[in-house]
C-alpha cells in the first residue's frame, strides 16, 4: 500500500489539490476501494511531537489493510478542496496561532461533516480552533488542555453495544487524562476513566452526528508510546473505521486484556 507524506502550507495547497484527489491505490486484497484516511498535524506544543505522533497515527491506522492513511503537516490544507476526496480526517494538532486560510479551513471541516465525511479528533486536537465557537459543536466537546500528570490509568469500557466498543474490554492507558472537557452537545459515550485530581470519571472516548457526518472523539493519545497502546491503537483503529462508515470489526481482541 503507498504511503505519501505531503509536507503543506497553504501557498501550495492549490496547486496540490489535483494529486489529493487522485484515486488511492486499491489494494486488491480488500475492498475494492481503499478507506483513504487524511491525519492533518503538523504543530507541535509541549511533548505533543508531531514528527513523531503522525507516522505513529498513520501506522496504526495501516494495520488495517483497508486503510490508505496519509499525512499532512500543515493544517492549513484543511483550506484545499481535495479534502473532500477522503472518507475520514483525523485531526492531531492545537493551533495557537492563525494560520493561513483558517476561516476556509473552518468552513471546509464543517462542509466535509455535515455532507456525510468522517471526523475523527485526537488527544489535544480537543483544543484546537480555541476560539471558533462551532468547532465545540461539531466535536461534542472542547478544553483548553487540563490533564492529571502523565501515568498509567484504566480505561473502562462504558458501552458496549456501540460497534466501536463491541467486544472490547477495559485496559491500561499511559497517558494524559483530559477531565475539563466542556460543551452541551448530545454525546455517547463509549469509555470513560477516573481522574486522580477531580475524583470523577471523565469521558475518554465517545461519538455524535453532524448532519450526515460521524464524529468519533478520544482524549488518548499524548505521543507516540500512548498512542501504540494496544487499547488506545484498536479504540482509534475502529473509530476511524466508524466515523467513515465503513464496517468495525474486532480484528485483534487478544491486545485487550481484561483489568482485574
Amino acid at each position: 500500500m503507498q504511503t505519501v507524506i505531503f509536507h503543506l502550507n497553504a501557498a501550495c495547497s492549490v496547486a496540490l489539490a489535483a494529486a489529493f484527489a487522485a484515486p488511492a491505490p486499491q489494494n486488491p486484497a480488500t475492498e475494492e476501494k481503499p478507506i483513504r484516511v487524511l491525519i492533518v498535524t503538523g504543530v507541535d506544543w509541549k511533548g505533543h511531537l508531531w514528527k513523531e505522533t503522525g507516522p505513529a497515527l498513520r501506522e496504526i491506522l495501516q494495520a488495517d489493510p483497508r486503510v490508505d492513511a496519509r499525512l499532512a503537516e500543515d493544517p492549513g490544507f484543511l483550506a484545499a478542496d481535495a479534502v473532500t476526496s477522503y472518507h475520514a480526517i483525523v485531526l492531531y494538532f492545537k493551533n495557537y496561532k492563525l494560520f493561513a486560510q483558517q476561516e476556509k479551513a473552518q468552513a471546509n471541516l464543517l462542509r466535509f461533516v455535515e455532507n456525510g465525511g468522517g471526523l475523527v479528533v485526537v488527544h489535544y486536537a480537543s483544543g484546537a480552533f480555541e476560539d471558533w465557537p462551532e468547532y465545540r459543536k461539531l466535536i461534542g466537546r472542547a478544553q483548553k488542555i487540563k490533564h492529571d500528570p502523565r501515568g498509567p490509568f484504566t480505561v473502562n469500557i462504558v458501552d458496549a453495544t456501540h460497534p466501536v466498543t463491541a467486544g472490547l474490554k477495559d485496559f491500561v492507558a499511559d497517558d494524559e487524562l483530559f477531565y475539563d472537557l466542556r460543551g452541551d452537545e448530545p454525546i455517547k459515550v463509549l469509555a470513560a476513566a477516573r481522574s486522580k485530581v477531580t475524583g470523577k470519571d471523565h469521558p475518554m472516548a465517545f461519538v455524535l452526528e453532524r448532519g450526515r457526518g460521524r464524529v468519533f472523539h478520544t482524549t488518548l493519545g499524548h505521543d507516540a508510546k500512548a498512542l501504540r497502546s494496544p487499547g488506545t491503537s484498536e479504540l482509534l483503529r475502529r473509530g476511524v473505521l466508524w466515523a467513515s462508515g465503513h464496517t468495525v470489526t474486532n480484528d485483534q481482541p487478544e491486545l485487550m486484556p481484561k483489568i482485574q
